[in-house]
């Protein structure tokens, strides 16, 4: 398996595949991406990763259940609100597609973290939970550079008490992210984006810069006429 793709490919090209094919996906490819997650960043280089591989039939429907839950509710919401517009209609039609497919998915990975956090302190939340997602990040931009399809969600997190019954999880384990893998029905290709000068402020928010001035200037040289 190739992962030789430029990094820039992967991150231009990438995207939410949930519509997946049937197809197995071996055990050697899943823990390459696994592995290549394991590369990234972890708070105090703790290094508290725990990643299941469920490839059960039974545990992939229980999962399923956890996420149509919460997702028929959701769906009911999301109709309402994208009934003019098609764009995210469509996207919210492949969220549907994965709710209704869940446990065809060949792997679904659960990413998880060792330890607590203190729910209502915000330090303690973004501290732990920055731990994890640079390797989902990792595995994401793996899968992507392969032509694996795969996305993040969280819906079926909704019970932890449920999650932890199902993968067996000890109390100080939290999963974190689901993604379900395989390969894709649909396709990879460009994103359509917000022009970063519309999420980007220098120094304090507001102080947007210039879009022209993205194309190479120096920010620290643009003065005020840069800014606006």
């Amino acid at each position: 398996m190739d992962f030789g793709m430029p990094l820039s490919e992967a991150m231009d090209t990438q995207r939410a595949i949930r519509r997946l094919k049937v197809d197995p996906v071996d055990d050697e490819v899943v823990l390459r991406l696994i592995d290549l997650g394991l590369k990234a960043p972890t708070g105090s280089n703790a290094q508290s990763w725990e990643f299941i591989v469920v490839r059960d039939p039974k545990i992939k429907k229980e999962l399923a259940c956890l996420n149509w839950q919460v997702w028929r509710l959701y769906a009911r919401i999301g109709r309402w609100a994208t009934r003019h517009d098609p764009k995210r209609r469509r996207m919210l039609g492949a969220v549907q597609w994965q709710a209704d497919h869940f446990h065809e998915a060949p792997v679904i990975v659960v990413a998880c973290l060792k330890g607590t956090y203190i729910p209502f302190l915000h330090i303690s939340t973004a501290t732990y939970f920055g731990s994890i997602f640079p390797a989902v990040q990792n595995l994401l931009l793996a899968a992507r550079a392969v032509n694996l399809g795969a996305t993040l969600t969280t819906i079926p997190l909704w019970n932890l008490i449920a999650m932890r019954r199902i993968l067996g999880l000890p109390w100080n384990i939290t999963p974190c992210a689901v993604i379900p893998l395989g390969w894709p029905l649909g396709r990879y290709g460009p994103t359509t984006r917000k022009p970063v000068h519309e999420v980007v402020s220098f120094d304090r928010f507001g102080n947007r810069p210039a879009a022209q001035q993205l194309d190479g200037a120096d920010p620290a040289s643009c003065g005020e006429s840069g800014l606006r």
